[in-house]
């Protein structure tokens, strides 16, 4: 961040400081006057050197300084890569959460079934109604799409990275495969747009029940790097409360870097979900590849398990590499 340069204007320091005249007659009040007087003038000088010392040492360096506390890179879409993935309070940016309601913002989440008969694949319907209690339209579009549907269990396994399609009426619909009993979780992330032309981007969530023996499955081991289909991802960068910090993604292939290519405007997506309680996190990368990897910046809204899931394509074929972080 470009260091900001603050001109103080230099303060005027009279020649004399004023003079106290002992209005009562008598030696002891000259000596009275010319002590105060003294004092006074004494004051001033240690002010104007205070001063000076100040703007020659500078500012006290903050506890803070040099972190992170945004992105800063260009936006997707003035890189021709899609939108810009800004988030409203109650979405999913930086150090904020998002999908732990279904309501927030001034929209709601009306889902037409969340109970489920039997594991298998289901056809999910849903609204986004507005504050008036009418189903929203319209849309920006984000990543290339108006709205992304994560879509995972309880135990987060079976993730799930969706795009519905939008009927004239605002319902949405998508198939899902949920493939085990027990209780999943939906999130729709998208950015909606008013009748005044004003852009909400905001995450909600809802859960789903498969009926069925629902045997949760243990949490993976921490670890930097996963393996799947012929490919290895790793990531470098360790998140910190507060504060959004770098985090590196590269993919490999026979020991080589992989040659990623966009999906969905970039080169690489990342979910992000706390153990407890699911809250979402969906944070973009920068436009460029650095190095061959996709840097995405990413700030722990508190410390604790989480599961990363790095959505990327090589070779036209779309994979997700899992990883669980542990944040302390």
């Amino acid at each position: 961040m470009p260091e900001q340069q603050t001109t103080q204007a230099e303060p005027q320091v009279p020649a004399q400081s004023g003079t106290f005249r002992a209005q009562a007659a008598g030696r002891s009040g000259d000596a009275a006057g010319t002590k105060l007087g003294m004092f006074v003038g004494g004051l001033i000088v240690a002010l104007v050197v205070g001063f000076t010392l100040g703007k020659v040492l500078g500012p006290a360096e903050s506890p803070t300084q040099g972190a992170t506390t945004g992105a800063p890179a260009a936006s997707p879409d003035a890189m021709g890569m899609g939108g810009a993935h800004a988030h409203a309070p109650g979405a999913s940016a930086g150090s904020e959460v998002g999908g732990l309601a279904v309501s927030s913002g001034g929209y709601t989440l009306v889902p037409a079934a969340t109970v489920f008969a039997a594991p298998g694949p289901q056809q999910l319907k849903f609204a986004i109604n507005g504050a008036d209690g009418k189903a929203v339209v319209n849309f920006a579009v984000m990543h290339d799409k108006p709205l992304h549907l994560v879509v995972v269990r309880r135990d987060m396994t079976g993730y799930q990275h969706l795009h519905p399609t939008m009927a004239a009426d605002g319902t949405w619909t998508v198939q899902a495969d949920l493939a085990a009993p027990g209780l999943w979780r939906a999130y729709a992330d998208f950015t909606a747009i008013s009748a005044g032309g004003t852009q909400t981007a905001i995450a909600l969530g809802t859960d789903l029940t498969v009926a069925g023996d629902y045997r949760p499955q243990p949490l993976p081991a921490a670890a930097r790097a996963a393996s799947a289909d012929g490919l290895t991802v790793g990531y470098e960068g360790t998140p910190v409360i507060g504060a959004s910090q770098p985090m590196l993604f590269t993919v490999k292939q026979g020991g080589a870097t992989a040659a990623l290519e966009p999906y969905l405007g970039s080169f690489g997506h990342l979910v992000v979900l706390r153990e407890l309680d699911l809250a979402y996190v969906h944070v973009h990368p920068e436009p460029a590849l650095v190095n061959g990897g996709v840097k995405f910046w990413l700030a722990a809204p508190s410390p604790g398990r989480y599961r990363m899931f790095f959505d990327h394509q090589v070779g036209g074929k779309v994979r997700t590499a899992q990883f669980t972080l542990e944040v302390k």
